[in-house]
């Protein structure tokens, strides 16, 4: 029986993004003598090219190994790239190929999805990335079948996560590959993070809010924010702004990019959420809270909009997940 190759390599270079940065290393670069009898990961920085690198933040990094030590890597870890339209050098392309062809992971971060997609890699397989880069993504490697709405895919032995924070849900996933859910769950409550959040769940994005406040659509936002659990039909809507159902949406569209109707779902799933992290209430009570009326509305709403059920999405982030 083959040992697993525990060796994990996080590459460093010029503009490195600290967080991501910093997620692989927390994640497999920490000591951790609770799992003393396992055999647990052993982690490097490797250096793409001479350093030291200047990263964000004003923050200056140097790497003790160069491309010659992924030839040891079980994983590597591509943090957030320094644009999504930077080529990369040769040779850590030809690296991570050589990588790739002989069986480890390349696991990608954010914007370090376009690294190992310079390099030919991603081809024919599944990806996604930071919700701002998709569309760029898709447009320049049209052989990548990019998601731009969940948290991670694994294809193969190539993993790729979207937003910043999704990173952690990513490296998360790989331990609970490695080790099983209880350890990942110990990792995970070290971190003060939920367990586990699906890699098919959406990236969670800010609720929508007027792009400005001037005029009746802010006061009117704040109003239907206020009593969600009442029917908002829009002429009900038009006659608090005091405006024309056709003025409405117009303002509606203008200052906040979405309809009426959806933008009014959005918030009761927004309400949704918070009564599911926050108390015990059943669905009935949150659907009638948030104006869903239903269980049956609430979830089809929910679903749509987070890619989870109320009952995952609670177990992932209510008090007791903790």
């Amino acid at each position: 029986m083959i040992e697993p190759n525990r060796h994990v390599a996080s590459l460093a270079y010029d503009q490195l993004c600290m967080f991501e940065f910093g997620i692989a290393v927390e994640v497999f670069g920490l000591p951790r003598p609770e799992f003393a009898h396992l055999d647990w990961y052993s982690h490097e920085v490797v250096g793409i090219e001479p350093g030291p690198y200047r990263s964000t933040g004003g923050i200056t990094v140097d790497a003790a190994h160069d491309l010659g030590r992924l030839e040891q890597a079980g994983l590597i870890v591509v943090p957030g790239w320094r644009g999504a339209k930077q080529p990369i050098p040769e040779p850590l392309a030809d690296a991570l190929r050589a990588a790739h062809a002989r069986g480890a992971r390349i696991a990608t971060l954010c914007s370090g999805v376009f690294v190992p997609a310079r390099a030919g890699l991603l081809d024919g397989r599944r990806a996604t990335t930071h919700w701002r880069y998709a569309g760029i993504l898709a447009e320049d490697f049209p052989g990548i079948t990019v998601e731009p709405d969940i948290l991670y895919t694994e294809d193969g032995n190539l993993l790729t996560a979207a937003g910043s924070a999704a990173g952690i849900d990513l490296c998360l996933h790989i331990v609970r590959q490695d080790f099983g859910a209880e350890v990942a769950n110990m990792v995970a409550r070290r971190l003060v993070l939920p367990a586990h959040r699906e890699g098919g769940q959406a990236q969670y994005v800010a609720r929508p809010v007027p792009r400005e406040r001037r005029g009746r659509i802010g006061p009117l936002l704040d109003a239907l924010r206020g009593r969600l659990d009442d029917d908002w039909s829009i002429a009900r809507m038009a006659e608090t702004a005091r405006l024309s159902e056709r003025t409405l949406i117009r303002h509606f569209n203008e200052g906040t990019g979405l309809s009426p109707l959806n933008w009014l779902i959005a918030e009761r799933v927004e309400r949704c959420k918070e009564l599911l992290e926050t108390t015990g209430l059943d669905l009935d009570a949150i659907a009638t809270a948030s104006g869903f009326r239903s269980q049956e509305t609430l979830r089809h709403h929910f679903r749509a909009r987070t890619g989870v059920s109320p009952t995952a999405f609670r177990r992932a982030f209510g008090r007791k997940a903790a």
